[in-house]
């Protein structure tokens, strides 16, 4: 077998399993994580270059045994795609459990800290030496939606992530970037095209795009030589109200 080797999280259902088809129809090998086995496994079907690993990406444990499984069956890591996230809890922030904050965070923010952190020492002890990690950061990296504090801090917190390892990659040819999505249609958005609450409280239904195009826009950035970064891509449905009043 050939073909980088890439690993997807959150890779059964929505964004993850459309960049994992993206990226298993361009060749590479890619390890599918997350937390259901069937889901993984309807991802996998028909590629010969799929590798199944179920992970829960909040602990530790599980995710050292992704990348050790990983790296036994293939050898190498040359692609992190960070993309494993749930929307929290909805409400004030006085109206959020200290539960679902943590719950919030410990997916979001610590399963992406735990799975750059085993996918850069990979990086950096192979030989040829490096690979790229990819965040999925989202809109609320740079603005909230209302009623959306856990989410919004996570993901806000992504963006120093993606930072700091690209600065911290740069000895040792890890390059890291960040994809920005708004309202792409999966399962998780699926209301939004029906109806979304808006900051002046109003709910109106929002545009989408297919989420073939964030397929397209990873595979651009894992494309580029390690020499060569995207450090921040914002993909929205052009009409989406997130640039200046909507």
């Amino acid at each position: 077998m050939d073909g980088d080797v890439a690993v997807v999280t959150g890779a059964g259902s929505g964004l993850g399993r459309v960049v994992a088809a993206g990226l298993l129809g361009a060749g590479y090998r890619v390890a599918l994580a997350g937390r259901r086995r069937d889901a993984l496994e309807e991802t996998a079907a028909g590629h010969a270059q799929a590798f199944v690993m179920p992970t829960d990406v909040a602990h530790a444990e599980s995710v050292a045994q992704l990348f050790g499984a990983v790296r036994q069956t293939w050898g190498r890591v040359d692609l992190l795609v960070n993309n494993a996230g749930m929307f929290g809890p909805a409400g004030s922030v006085d109206e959020i459990s200290v539960e679902d904050w943590n719950a919030t965070v410990a997916t979001n923010l610590t399963g992406s800290f735990l799975c750059a952190r085993e996918a850069f020492a990979a990086m950096r002890a192979q030989e040829p030496r490096g690979g790229r990690i990819i965040n999925n950061g989202s809109i609320s990296a740079h603005t909230p939606r209302p009623g959306s504090a856990a989410y919004t801090a996570t993901k806000h917190a992504i963006t120093g992530l993606t930072k700091s390892l690209s600065l911290d990659g740069r000895p040792y040819r890890i390059a890291c970037g960040q994809i920005d999505i708004g309202n792409a249609a999966t399962e998780m958005t699926a209301g939004i095209a029906v109806g979304a609450r808006q900051a002046d409280g109003s709910v109106r239904p929002e545009p989408t795009f297919d989420p073939a195009h964030v397929a397209d826009a990873v595979l651009m950035m894992a494309r580029l030589p390690l020499e060569a970064n995207v450090q921040f891509m914002t993909i929205t449905a052009t009409a989406m109200p997130f640039v200046g009043r909507g």
